[in-house]
């Protein structure tokens, strides 16, 4: 009997910590901050928990995010852009009120659990041209002697987040790995660094990349599903580039004596718009095949324990720049507004949950008038270039979600997408009055013209106490069964 009330108890303490209950396994992802009307943090860290991610990654020390991921149970890699190294590997103490304001204040005022401050990010690929080369080991250096000197550093690793052109293989197989020559001393000077303080290297690999750069590339050899002609090296097969590309990561550490260097997966994903490649398919595709690796728990060949993973991205970013391709503004798995975009399996048979509360701007959209005169087709083309200098017109593009409308719908969406971006007032629906506010969706499946995000209060004080009453009753019925079946009377 004594055994049986010591389950009960058990079972109550498990009711008691909510987030056992929800059977959900751990998972990382990327929350990138680049959009115009961006969704309240608060609604975010909520999305996050709904989904089962547990670790998440901020490209840069957002006080808002921060603050509220505090006792969210959610551990934390902080980034600090590309530029800011000049700053904090010239200085100690610009390291040092980096540190104070942006890790040592978030733990110690709002519980907030950094794990690992990300040292730059992607700073030595080569279009950058060695912008970086020289400030990113000195600002390492300086971020992880601040962290010593606050105390945090067996609590806070730091990391630098590299892309894969980092490293190569001139045999063309993955045990052929080395580190680019240009780059071959520093990159190890920063692995050693890592070793001795504890910290791990965290590497970006994109398949989609592989495919959207390569005519030739063989597409099923970016998908999981062992379906691409294998490459062989050796006594290990590869059926997909995400092993390859890892394992030659793995086989350039080993030649130069990091065979046990900790390694993070710091962005992985594919977009669903913006590119031929990037669509809503794939993605789901690629991204299923990514979860089910994590859940299954499967490494690469050469690495059989996995890495922790950072699924790349959580939410579209409409404000990112499209320098690499339109497709930049398109990685999320949710769409701006944290509404699925597809179904994904989280582990044991959970969907995907969308965001919570966010409210709206009025249900109208801004289109072209249908009786705008057209006589003069340079009125309307400037009209459509200054509305997406401004606004995120990247589903228009070749093989996007937008591409075949006609040329009224075209400029639609342009003016539509200008119109939310500037809130709905009325002067941004002007145009040299070739547009008029409709309340008629001018939709046209696959292409969706948004309505923006009212970034004013998300929701309403009544909404949160509902919400509260609501987990208090689930809560008592749960301890009134517990105590029911341990045989415990009121």
């Amino acid at each position: 009997m004594g055994q049986f009330r010591l389950l009960c108890f058990f079972f109550l303490c498990l009711v008691g910590y909510g987030g056992l209950a929800k059977g959900v396994l751990g998972m990382a992802t990327n929350w990138g901050l680049q959009s115009t009307q961006p969704l309240p943090p608060k609604i975010v860290v909520r999305l996050l928990k709904d989904n089962g991610f547990d670790k998440v990654k901020l490209f840069e020390a957002d006080p808002q995010a921060l603050k509220a991921l505090g006792k969210s149970g959610i551990q934390v890699m902080v980034g600090i852009p590309n530029d800011m190294l000049a700053s904090l590997a010239s200085s100690a103490s610009n390291a040092e009120a980096w540190v104070q304001q942006n890790v040592s204040n978030p733990i110690s005022k709002y519980g907030t659990d950094i794990r690992l401050v990300a040292v730059a990010n992607e700073p030595f690929l080569q279009d950058y041209k060695d912008q970086f080369v020289q400030t990113t080991l000195p600002a390492l250096q300086n971020i992880q002697a601040a962290l010593t000197k606050v105390g945090l550093a067996k609590q806070v690793k730091v990391t630098i987040p590299l892309n894969a052109d980092v490293y190569q293989t001139d045999s063309g197989l993955p045990s052929g790995g080395t580190f680019r020559a240009d780059i071959n001393d520093l990159v190890l000077k920063i692995i050693k660094f890592l070793q001795d303080n504890g910290g791990p290297i965290t590497i970006n690999i994109y398949p989609f990349l592989s495919l959207q750069s390569d005519p030739n590339f063989p597409k099923e050899f970016a998908f999981f599903n062992n379906t691409a002609s294998p490459v062989v090296d050796g006594s290990i097969t590869y059926t997909n580039v995400y092993d390859a590309n890892f394992d030659t990561l793995i086989a350039a550490l080993e030649k130069n004596g990091f065979a046990q260097m900790p390694v993070i997966i710091g962005e992985v994903g594919w977009p669903t718009d913006g590119d031929p490649n990037a669509n809503i398919d794939n993605a789901r595709r690629f991204n299923q095949g990514l979860l089910n690796r994590i859940i299954q728990g499967q490494g690469t060949p050469k690495r059989r324990t996995p890495p922790d993973v950072y699924l790349f991205s959580l939410i579209d970013e409409d404000n990112k720049s499209v320098a690499p391709g339109n497709f930049e503004r398109h990685w999320g798995i949710f769409n701006y507004d944290g509404t699925i975009k597809y179904p994904l399996d989280m582990g044991n048979g959970k969907a995907l949950v969308p965001a919570k509360n966010v409210k709206y701007l009025a249900k109208q959209w801004c289109v072209l008038s249908p009786s705008a005169s057209t006589a003069d087709p340079n009125v309307l083309a400037q009209s459509i270039s200054y509305a997406c200098q401004y606004a995120d017109c990247t589903s228009l593009g070749y093989g996007s979600s937008c591409g075949n409308l006609d040329a009224q719908r075209n400029a639609s969406y342009a003016f539509n997408a200008y119109y939310q971006t500037m809130n709905q007032t009325r002067e941004s629906c002007s145009f040299n009055n070739l547009a008029v506010v409709t309340t008629s969706d001018p939709s046209q499946p696959p292409c969706r013209f948004e309505i923006m995000i009212d970034t004013g209060e998300q929701s309403s004080s009544s909404e949160s106490s509902v919400a509260r009453v609501k987990g208090l009753v689930t809560a008592l019925m749960a301890l009134a069964l517990a105590l029911l079946v341990c045989g415990v009377h009121w």
